[in-house]
C-alpha cells in the first residue's frame, strides 16, 4: 500500500464497503458521541467521515488529535446506517473505522478556524493565508481560477493561436500607471521596469511574422488598490493578431470569452448579443464606460426642459457652455421616501443633492410631485414624463453641470436605483463592447493634451484625423464590459512610424523622445510592419465574476492588502546596507 494513501477523501463509495484503505489529510473537525470519536478527514478533493471507539488499538492516540492536525489513517470501510447517510457529499454513504493512525504533523492553536463560515478580519486572513486557503470557499475559488486559465489556453490553441512568453524584466513604458522599477547592478544608476503589460513585445511579435499570439501574462502596476483591482500584479489573457480589423478581433475573442462564461457560469444566462456602444453614448446613457446592462435604466439629456425654466439653479447652469441636465428614470420609484433616500445618497457622494420628480394619481389624472415639479410647472413636467416614458408610480432624478463633474455619481446612482427597485436582473452575464474611445484628453488645470487611453492605438482616419482638433480624434480602441466591470481592453495598433510620431507629438512627446523611449518598436516599424491589433482580458476580474465575489482578493492566491503589503511574507521590506551598496543606491529619509 502507498505510504500515505490508497484513496483520496472523495473516492470511497458504497462499492468499497469491506475494503481496507489508507487515507491522509487534515482533521476538519472532531465529534465525541459518548465515547465514539467521529472525525471529518479532509483533503483537497473532499471529506470522509472516519470513526474510532475503544475497540480500536489506536483509540488513545485518536483522542489526542485536534483540528487541522495532518494525519494518516488505516481502516475498514463500513456502510452508514440509512438514517445517517449524508447525500451532500460523495462519500456520504460510508465511513471508515480506524485501525491504525500516524500523526504526520500536529497543529498549534489556530489563529483562524478552517471549519465553519466565521468571518475574520482581512489582516488575519492575509497574514495566515495558507490557513485561509484551506477553507472550502477558497479551495473552490482557486480551483475555478485554475480551470478557467486551462479553458482559456485550450480555446486559444483550438482556434490557431500559439502561446509565447515575453520578458519580465524590460524598459519603462507609458501604460497608464506607475512602473515598478528594478535597479541594475551591472549598470549603476540605470533601471529596468517590470512590464505593465507585454504591449510592445506582442506588437514586435507581429512584426516578426508570428500572426497569432496569446499568453497568460503577468502584469505589474504600482496602482492604488480597489475592490476589483490588485495594487501590484495581476494576470491577463494577452492576445495579438496580424492583418485584422477591429471587428475581426471581436469575432475572434467573443466566442472564447462567451464559452468560458457558459462553461463556468453555474447555469447563469450568458447574453448572445453583445452590443457595440460608443464611448460617448455609454457616458450619456450610463454615466460610465463599463455599464451594467442587466439594469435597463438609460439616462437622457433633458436640458431643453429646464432652459429658461423657473428652477433657477438648472436654468443658470445651462447658460454656461458645455453644461447639461441629465435625467435618471426610476420606474416604480415614485415615493417621497425613496426620492429622499436617493437625494441623501447624492449628498454622501459629495454633491449638494439630486433633484427629483415623481408621478402619482390624483382624481384619475397623472400629477407630478416634488420640489422640481412645483418650480418648472405642469407643461414641462409632462414633457419630461413623455420623453422618459414614465407614468404613475414612477420617478426621475436630475443632475446638472459639466458632464465630467457629475457623470460618475450619475452612473453610480443608476446602479443603486436599479438594485434597490429590483430592476437589475440577477443570474445573468450582460456584455457590451465599448468602442470609439477618444484618443486624447485635456487636463483641466494645465490645459495640456495627453493620451486618454492606449498611446499605441491607430487613430480613426489616420494622419488626416490628427491634423484637426485633438479632442475630436477617436481611436480604434475598445473595452468589453460585463455586469459593470471592464474585463477586456484592446485596440488596433498604430503601425506606421509617421502617424505614431505625430500622435505622440500632439501629446507633448517630441520625435527624439519617442525614438529614445520606444526605439525598438519604432525601428521595427520601419521594416514592413503588418496592420495588427489585439486585446487583453483580466483573468482575476473574470474569475471574480464567475465566483460571484465582490473583491478580487477572494480569487487570488496570495494577494496584497489595501496598503500594497504582503503581511504573510512581510513585503515590502528594507534592503540591507550591502544590497544597497551593490546597487549604488541610497535611501533618503522621507520628508514629513
Amino acid at each position: 500500500m502507498h505510504a500515505f494513501r490508497s484513496h483520496t477523501c472523495a473516492d470511497l463509495t458504497r462499492d468499497n464497503v469491506g475494503d481496507t484503505v489508507r487515507l491522509a489529510g487534515w482533521v476538519h473537525r472532531v465529534r465525541d458521541h459518548g465515547g465514539v470519536l467521529f472525525i471529518d478527514l479532509r483533503d483537497h478533493y473532499g471529506v470522509t467521515q472516519v470513526l474510532c471507539d475503544p475497540d480500536s488499538p489506536v483509540f488513545a492516540e485518536v483522542e489526542k488529535v485536534r483540528a487541522e492536525w495532518c494525519i494518516r489513517i488505516d481502516g475498514t470501510v463500513k456502510a452508514r446506517d440509512e438514517s445517517l447517510v449524508n447525500p451532500r457529499i460523495p462519500t456520504g454513504e460510508i465511513e471508515v473505522f480506524i485501525r491504525d493512525m500516524e500523526v504526520l504533523s500536529a497543529a498549534e492553536e489556530l489563529p483562524l478556524q478552517v471549519f465553519g463560515d466565521q468571518e475574520y478580519p482581512e489582516e488575519t486572513r492575509l497574514r495566515y493565508r495558507y490557513l485561509d486557503l484551506r477553507r472550502e470557499v477558497m479551495q473552490r475559488n482557486m480551483t475555478l481560477r485554475s480551470d478557467v486559465v486551462a479553458s482559456f489556453r485550450k480555446r486559444m490553441w483550438d482556434i490557431g493561436f500559439r502561446e509565447f512568453q515575453t520578458p519580465i524584466i524590460t524598459a519603462s513604458s507609458p501604460e497608464g500607471a506607475r512602473d515598478f522599477l528594478v535597479p541594475s547592478r551591472l549598470h549603476p544608476g540605470r533601471f529596468y521596469a517590470l512590464p505593465q503589460a507585454p504591449q510592445q513585445f506582442k506588437q514586435l511579435l507581429m512584426v516578426s511574422g508570428f500572426d497569432k499570439y496569446f499568453q497568460i501574462a503577468p502584469c505589474f502596476r504600482d496602482e492604488d488598490p480597489r475592490a476589483d483591482r490588485s495594487p501590484t500584479d495581476f494576470y491577463q489573457l494577452d492576445v495579438e493578431m496580424s492583418f485584422v480589423t477591429q471587428q475581426d478581433v471581436f469575432d475572434t475573442v467573443t466566442p472564447v470569452i462567451r464559452g468560458v462564461f457558459e462553461e463556468f457560469g453555474g447555469g447563469r444566462t450568458v447574453d448572445e448579443v453583445w452590443p457595440q456602444i460608443t464611448y460617448a453614448e455609454a457616458a450619456l446613457k450610463y454615466g460610465t464606460d463599463k455599464p451594467d446592462l442587466r439594469n435597463p435604466i438609460e439616462m437622457q439629456d433633458v436640458s431643453e426642459h429646464f432652459r429658461g425654466s423657473g428652477f433657477a439653479i438648472f436654468a443658470k447652469l445651462l447658460e454656461q457652455d458645455g453644461t447639461q441636465i441629465r435625467a435618471i428614470p426610476a420606474p416604480t420609484g415614485g415615493s417621497r421616501k425613496f426620492c429622499d433616500r436617493m437625494n441623501a445618497f447624492a449628498q454622501k457622494e459629495g454633491l449638494p443633492g439630486m433633484g427629483y420628480i415623481f408621478w402619482r394619481d390624483k382624481d384619475g389624472e397623472t400629477e407630478a410631485a416634488g420640489p422640481l415639479a412645483k418650480n418648472i410647472g405642469p407643461e414641462r413636467t409632462e414633457a419630461i414624463r413623455r420623453q422618459l416614458g414614465l407614468g404613475v408610480g414612477d420617478a426621475a432624478f436630475f443632475l446638472g453641470g459639466k458632464p465630467a463633474t457629475f457623470e460618475r455619481v450619475a452612473g453610480k446612482a443608476r446602479d443603486v436605483i436599479g438594485e434597490e427597485l429590483g430592476l437589475t436582473e440577477q443570474d445573468r452575464f450582460a456584455f457590451a463592447w465599448i468602442v470609439d474611445f477618444p484618443l486624447y484628453e485635456r487636463d483641466e488645470e494645465t490645459g495640456r493634451i495627453d493620451f486618454e487611453h492606449n498611446p499605441f492605438s491607430m487613430p480613426q482616419g489616420g494622419m488626416e484625423a490628427l491634423n484637426g482638433d485633438p479632442l475630436d480624434v477617436v481611436g480604434y480602441q475598445y473595452d468589453l464590459s460585463c455586469n459593470g466591470y471592464e474585463i477586456l481592453s484592446g485596440a488596433i495598433r498604430n503601425h506606421k512610424p509617421e502617424i505614431m510620431f505625430k500622435a505622440f507629438e500632439i501629446a507633448g512627446y517630441p520625435r527624439e523622445e519617442v525614438t529614445k523611449r520606444f526605439g525598438g518598436m519604432v525601428g521595427a516599424f520601419k521594416y514592413g510592419a503588418p496592420p495588427h491589433g489585439g486585446c487583453a482580458a483580466g483573468i482575476d476580474r473574470i474569475v471574480m465574476l464567475l465566483a460571484d465575489e465582490e473583491n478580487i482578493r477572494e480569487v487570488m492566491l496570495f494577494p496584497m492588502n489595501q496598503r500594497a503589503e504582503d503581511l504573510m511574507m512581510e513585503a515590502p521590506a528594507e534592503a540591507s546596507a550591502e544590497q544597497l551598496m551593490e546597487l549604488g543606491l541610497r535611501v533618503l529619509p522621507r520628508e514629513e
